[in-house]
């Protein structure tokens, strides 16, 4: 692991009219590792990585990737320089085919390219390889997270960010997708990940973040985060999960 942060957020605020939401929050992600981002709802998690991949602009602060400066450029620029965000809610092309989701996620990629990586791609979730046809709109709940991931490999990229892939799934799925979150990690994807399941978060990450209100309140291991009284009270139920 290099010194130099892969991705380093500085001092990063945000605001929708006149509220503030976030609060000068400084975050560092290193090539090769899993970074947990946790919190409640309304912390400010979606918010930080829709700020960082450009999908809203920061108020004031620096955004950092691979040291180039990426502070409030266009999500495509950025999704270029090798940094793909996979959203909250999936938000899949529900009447195209699930081929066709992975080819839209390819958008940046010349097409021969894209379509040999789709040809790949399609094939990381055997699901997805038997249903390519269907619509993605008709695709379970884990199915559909399936297909954002792919999609959101198809730009190639260095850096991940992960907005709550086990929303809304069960157990057992959210067991899948953290083994696949190891999977592409040991594959040499960075990931920055954000999720309310700080169970989950914190048994995949190196090293954690706790958000509160907008403010970075704690940074640490996983193991000195999972071992913190306040996140052991406020967010894992009292009793910490911090294996992987």
């Amino acid at each position: 692991m290099s010194d130099a942060p892969l991705l380093a957020v500085d001092n990063l605020s945000v605001r929708y009219e006149q509220v503030e939401a976030l609060h000068g929050v400084s975050l560092e992600v290193h090539r090769g590792e899993i970074v947990a981002l946790i919190g409640s709802n309304g912390a400010g998690k979606t918010t930080t990585l829709r700020a960082i991949s450009g999908v809203i602009h920061a108020h004031s602060g620096s955004v950092t990737f691979d040291g180039a400066d990426i502070t409030n450029l266009r999500s495509d620029q950025i999704v270029r320089l090798g940094l793909a965000h996979i959203p909250e809610g999936r938000q899949i092309f529900g009447d195209q085919s699930v081929y066709d989701n992975l080819l839209l996620g390819g958008i940046s990629l010349e097409r021969r390219a894209s379509t040999r990586l789709a040809e790949q791609e399609i094939r990381r979730f055997p699901v997805l390889f038997e249903r390519r046809r269907q619509k993605a709109g008709t695709l379970s709940g884990g199915e559909q997270q399936m297909l954002a991931i792919s999609r959101g490999l198809m730009s190639r990229p260095k850096m991940l960010l992960m907005d709550e892939p086990s929303m809304g799934l069960a157990p057992l799925l959210v067991r899948e997708v953290a083994q696949t979150i190891l999977d592409l990690n040991a594959q040499g994807v960075t990931i920055l990940l954000v999720e309310q399941l700080a169970s989950m978060a914190l048994a995949v990450a190196d090293r954690a973040y706790v958000l509160q209100n907008g403010v970075v309140r704690l940074e640490g291991s996983r193991a000195s985060v999972a071992e913190n009284p306040e996140v052991v009270r406020l967010y894992l139920g009292g009793a910490a999960t911090a294996s992987a």
